[in-house]
């Protein structure tokens, strides 16, 4: 009888409470649900708000291990982390150390994170996670670099969560509707095209957690207000950029 593989360690590493689900619910359900280690880092808000309580929740739902939160101020909300430095105001190569720790420590095979956009939105958070995550990704490996943060570690590879432009059929008269930028590649850049529907439901529960956001009416509360049909076509896919670690690529 053959063996079967287990399945892979993942590590996603998001700008805020919400992104977790949004982004990648799916995937990080079902590595866990198939046995895998999963967590989660969030960039921004603090342990003891509101939001890191709902998080906390979320991440139970979709069997991702506790809050490993950086603890910085998201950009445009000032007490998400009294006191704190927003993310993207704090030294580059103090967020990537922290990162890198985060990845040794848990040691993972593969990690996610926000496209070079920072998703359909171009939040400045994201787009600053993703070019932490980029630079942490490759940095967790070399021996020289962060030599406090753990033992090197280098993952198989990183997943960008990103939206094809195919699938503005879907969002883009919703985001419109919230007078939301929209960002999205195009679909020759897309390597890993998700079905969700067998974990919908584990998903919209996670981002439904996010009740703050729910309340606010951001996409949690977007999502909220839509019909079983049509929460299916906006969250029924998930889709992914794959890169691999420099020194794995072929010449």
């Amino acid at each position: 009888m053959k063996a079967v593989a287990p399945v892979a360690s993942l590590l996603g590493v998001f700008a805020h409470p919400d992104d977790e689900a949004l982004s990648a619910g799916r995937l990080l359900a079902r590595h866990a649900t198939e046995g895998a280690r999963t967590a989660v880092v969030t960039a921004t808000w603090a342990a003891g708000t509101a939001r890191a309580a709902e998080l906390a929740r979320a991440l139970q739902i979709l069997g991702a291990g506790q809050p490993r939160m950086l603890g910085y101020a998201d950009a445009r909300v000032p007490q998400s982390a009294p006191g704190a430095l927003r993310f993207c105001d704090a030294p580059i190569d103090e967020t990537v150390g922290e990162l890198v720790a985060h990845i040794r420590e848990f040691r993972p095979e593969i990690v996610i994170t926000h496209d070079a956009y920072g998703g359909l939105t171009g939040h400045p958070d994201h787009v600053h996670t993703h070019r932490v995550t980029m630079l942490a990704f490759q940095a967790a490996g070399l021996e020289r670099l962060y030599p406090d943060a753990g033992v090197p570690w280098q993952p198989s590879a990183l997943y960008l969560a990103t939206h094809p432009d195919s699938a503005m059929r879907v969002w883009g008269g919703h985001l419109a509707a919230m007078g939301k930028a929209m960002h999205s590649v195009p679909d020759a850049w897309v390597t890993e095209t998700v079905d969700v529907r067998p974990w919908l439901k584990r998903k919209v529960d996670a981002v439904l957690a996010h009740r703050t956001e729910v309340e606010r009416g951001a996409a949690p509360g977007l999502i909220a207000g839509l019909p079983a049909a049509e929460r299916e076509r906006m969250l029924g896919t998930e889709w992914y950029t794959r890169h691999d670690p420099l020194h794995r690529r072929g010449a």
